[in-house]
């Protein structure tokens, strides 16, 4: 038997197979909310842009600019997709999953410039002493038209972006709630400028702008927040280490460390068991560990386990580490030349515990004469062995 730490990430086949599919369809899902969105935008940026300039709706045109950014996201969005759904390569190990993330930070900055553009012009409108025109009701249909299709689209594709846990498409999605909630705004101020009061399409205008940016930081945000490795919220975290503290054999979890990456959740953790278990059998505790995890929670897909003999949190590291087998062996031997029986043993398995060595010796029960013997025997070896350095424990069994 042999007790030491191990480390590994648990790969199976099938799951990277299932995983394969679930990208493609994924993908599939993206890109079709995405053309269909692209679509409505076009319709909408003309419609807009064409009718703000002829009503001489200055809430319109910017409208009609929000619009467009949405048509340059959803390129973003198109092409990210194709990317970040890319399989696992030896230079991205962890796949491409950051394509996406990236794409969603630029879309949101795309927001916050394109919210100051508007609200910078809509001030300099305000300020100015040249009168504001007076919009016709075909800048008010337009609106209606806007509110309609953006609420739909958003309703639409957060549906989807919820089904396969995309932030990009969930981002992208709140640009067509906000394209509505600006539309109700150019609505109200339309609205007001036709019955008398020509100031309120600008602050719209203004109240458009501020409606975007906002929108802009909190997709930013969150993004960033990604990309430096922020951790899963603390309830989610919490539920992670209780269905792992719930497998049997798992005496303590510490050092849990958990990501984001696009829709997927990346998770380390260190786990103590019994000092002496096998390999073999610390090995099957962390693929129940992987198992557990992977079916309770659906955005984890790659789990990295370290099996510890005793949490190392709290060993003290400054004192020096013991020797491994084949130094430890040179120094047994050494104690050993006088005991020509040790020359019969089997196997020896070492236990690292608390920065000392515990060691079993297997013997042969052909080696034992008498009862007295074995305990002359036993004595021996152990004696010998704790005068090398760190060697704690001796246990001889035979077999």
């Amino acid at each position: 038997m042999f007790s030491h730490d191990i480390t590994q990430t648990i790969k199976k086949d099938s799951m990277n197979d299932l995983n394969k599919v679930d990208h493609k369809s994924r993908r599939a899902a993206i890109d079709k909310v995405t053309w269909i969105g692209l679509a409505i935008n076009i319709l909408q940026t003309v419609s807009k842009l064409v009718g703000g300039i002829m009503t001489q709706s200055q809430a319109l045109i910017a409208d009609g600019i929000h619009s467009l950014s949405d048509l340059i996201t959803d390129g973003m969005v198109l092409v990210a997709s194709k990317h970040s759904h890319a399989e696992a390569d030896e230079d991205h190990p962890y796949g491409h999953g950051r394509y996406e993330t990236i794409a969603t930070v630029a879309l949101g900055i795309l927001l916050v410039i394109v919210a100051i553009g508007i609200g910078l012009d809509a001030l300099d409108r305000l300020m100015s002493d040249e009168p504001l025109p007076i919009p016709g009701p075909y800048a008010l249909a337009i609106a209606v038209f806007s509110i309609l299709s953006n609420e739909g689209m958003f309703r639409y594709a957060m549906n989807v972006a919820g089904r396969i846990k995309s932030t990009m498409l969930e981002a992208n999605a709140w640009h067509s709630r906000s394209d509505a909630l600006s539309s109700i705004v150019v609505f109200i101020g339309l609205a007001g400028t036709m019955v008398g009061l020509p100031m309120l399409d600008a602050i719209a205008a203004i109240g458009v702008a501020l409606m975007i940016a906002h929108m802009g930081w909190k997709v930013s945000r969150t993004s960033v927040r990604e990309l430096v490795d922020t951790a899963l919220d603390n309830e989610t975290v919490e539920s992670i280490r209780q269905h792992i503290n719930a497998i049997d054999d798992v005496k303590h979890v510490h050092m849990l460390r958990t990501r984001k990456m696009a829709d997927q959740a990346l998770v380390d953790v260190h786990i103590e068991v019994a000092s002496k278990l096998s390999v073999s059998e610390g090995h099957r505790i962390s693929e129940a560990v992987e198992d557990a995890l992977r079916s309770n929670f659906d955005e984890i897909n790659d789990v990295t386990v370290h099996i510890d003999a005793e949490n190392d949190e709290t060993i003290d590291r400054s004192l020096p580490m013991p020797a491994l087998r084949k130094e430890l062996m040179i120094l047994l031997k050494e104690q050993w030349q006088q005991l020509p029986i040790t020359e019969q043993i089997d196997n020896i398995t070492l236990h690292y515990i608390e920065n000392g060595i515990e060691i079993d010796v297997f013997l042969p029960l052909s080696v034992l004469k008498t009862l007295d013997n074995a305990k002359k025997i036993q004595n021996d070896i152990r004696q010998a062995s704790l005068q090398v350095h760190n060697i704690q424990r001796v246990d001889i069994f035979f077999h």
